[in-house]
């Protein structure tokens, strides 16, 4: 049945069940097959929804082309472009506390992380609406008779595909740079994780609405990658794709991008390093290394999962780690004194523990964690202890691949030279943090290791004015920052000829 949108609220409280989909800002049931979402603390279904076919995405990205075509959108003046994006963020922070519970049902996170990250989509909002109202497009120095200008404008029509780990941040990551650049966005939310994608969606509906513009301009498309995203992606009127994801994924897509000579954005997987050196500040280090890997459970391509400890700290840090890591409260994310929360769906739980029992067959030392916990408060939902696991060579499968759980592997090195060679011997190049007093070793390590991001002395911390991306196998491309908003538009040149003749030649 289609639900009818609400008067009273703008998003969905977490007990219904809608089954729509949103194309060109129409409410309907989707044509694919259904699917559930459901709680992971509990097991309980939240909602059965319709996943959108081929045929709602085709029609989703021919609307999207009409509208990012018209007049009214097409000529809207930056500043104005700059006003839906405030507005967006007034009513995203209007409907915080309701965004927080939903996808603090839907992902099982602790409630503490997912009111944040709805504060952050606020913020990227905000953040992009000031980088539109400040971008300059450029006079190029003349090399003749002629003004030369390079001027940037909107591709057209932006399929945005998120992940199930952090929804409404991620597809605010998307949406914001992407509208603000004069585009139509088709946004694909995880199948795992649908329903906050759907409330933005109201959300983003509503103000372009109030603003009068075609709501054409949001279409939000649930349902299954091999269907609904691969639909997206191959459309001819889709001309970019911004991926968050897996590697293999995000290769696949590459492959069909090239094809279509359509730029594509990829922020992909990670097997982060985290380092102790010798001198580091063990309270702060401790504190570092376990919020990197243990909040969210470990489901962040950012998780710090490969520990490297200065051999002659390595049985004293680790041992204390372990006792710490011992004490973590694990518990549903609606519960303040919770720590770790359930991973997202029971299907990944197991595909984390299945790690870690390959790991174990590896030789591997079980520290702590290593199971799900027992008792009657875990038994339905999708729970798993954080883990430590040491004992291992580098090439061991669990420092190699990403695990995307509360599993953190600790390995000791001789010297920087060591560190350098074990910390860079992985496909992946996302992040990196490291733990020391001396600004010259943070300094030297920094530039010497393969990663987008590096923390020294803290992490997991970021900033909308900071691009973000990965090297290697994490991915192409960056967002954030000034030019996250040129990322989703293609440059122009344009000569303006000032000679009173400029082709005599051609005279006769």
């Amino acid at each position: 049945m289609t639900v009818e949108e609400p008067t009273e609220h703008l998003v969905p409280a977490p007990e219904r069940t809608p089954d729509e989909v949103l194309i060109a800002g129409e409410w309907r049931p989707g044509g694919g097959a259904p699917f559930e979402t459901v709680d992971p603390a509990t097991g309980r279904t939240l909602a059965v929804l319709r996943g959108a076919d081929a045929a709602d995405v085709d029609e989703a990205a021919r609307r999207a082309a009409q509208a990012a075509a018209d007049p009214a959108w097409r000529r809207l003046p930056a500043h104005r472009r700059a006003r839906l994006l405030h507005r967006i963020a007034d009513l995203v922070e209007a409907a915080a506390e309701r965004l927080a519970d939903l996808q603090t049902a839907d992902t099982g996170k602790c409630r503490g992380e997912t009111l944040a990250l709805v504060h952050s989509a606020a913020a990227t909002f905000r953040y992009t609406a000031a980088a539109l109202e400040t971008a300059e497009d450029a006079l190029t120095p003349a090399r003749g008779d002629c003004v030369t200008l390079s001027l940037h404008e909107p591709i057209g029509v932006i399929g945005a595909i998120t992940p199930w780990n952090s929804p409404i941040a991620s597809d605010a990551q998307k949406l914001a740079p992407a509208l603000a650049a004069g585009n139509a966005v088709l946004l694909k939310p995880a199948e795992w994780t649908p329903l906050v994608a759907l409330a933005l969606g109201r959300i983003v509906r509503q103000a372009l609405a109030e603003a009068r513009l075609p709501t054409g301009l949001l279409s939000v498309l649930p349902g299954p990658g091999a269907v609904t995203g691969d639909a997206i992606v191959r459309h001819p009127a889709v001309g970019k794709i911004a991926f968050t994801g897996g590697t293999r994924t995000g290769r696949a897509l590459a492959h069909i991008a090239a094809d279509k000579l359509m730029p594509v954005s990829l922020e992909l997987g990670g097997k982060s390093p985290t380092v102790v050196l010798e001198d580091a500040d063990l309270e702060q280090a401790l504190a570092g290394v376990m919020f990197g890997i243990f909040s969210s459970s470990g489901q962040s391509c950012i998780a710090g999962s490969r520990l490297f400890i200065a051999r002659s700290r390595y049985d004293d840090f680790l041992g204390e780690l372990v006792a710490r890591t011992e004490k973590l409260r694990v518990g549903p994310g609606t519960d303040p004194a919770t720590q770790v929360a359930p991973l997202v769906h029971h299907r990944h739980r197991d595909g984390v523990a299945a790690h870690v029992d390959r790991a174990r067959a590896d030789g591997a030392r079980v520290l702590c964690g290593g199971a799900p916990p027992e008792g009657e408060r875990y038994r339905d939902g999708a729970y798993y202890l954080p883990t430590v696991l040491d004992g291992l060579p580098h090439s061991a499968p669990a420092c190699q691949e990403e695990i995307f759980g509360p599993v953190l592997v600790a390995l000791p090195f001789d010297d920087e030279d060591d560190l350098v060679a074990q910390a860079n011997d992985t496909v992946y190049g996302l992040a990196c943090g490291l733990w020391t007093r001396s600004a010259a070793t943070a300094w030297r390590l920094a530039r010497r290791i393969d990663a987008g991001t590096v923390w020294v002395n803290t992490y997991k911390q970021f900033s909308g004015s900071t691009p973000f991306g990965g090297m290697k196998d994490s991915g192409l491309g960056r967002e954030k920052g000034r030019d996250g908003l040129r990322a989703y538009q293609r440059q122009k040149s344009l000569y303006w000829g000032t000679a009173g003749d400029p082709l005599p030649w051609a005279r006769g």
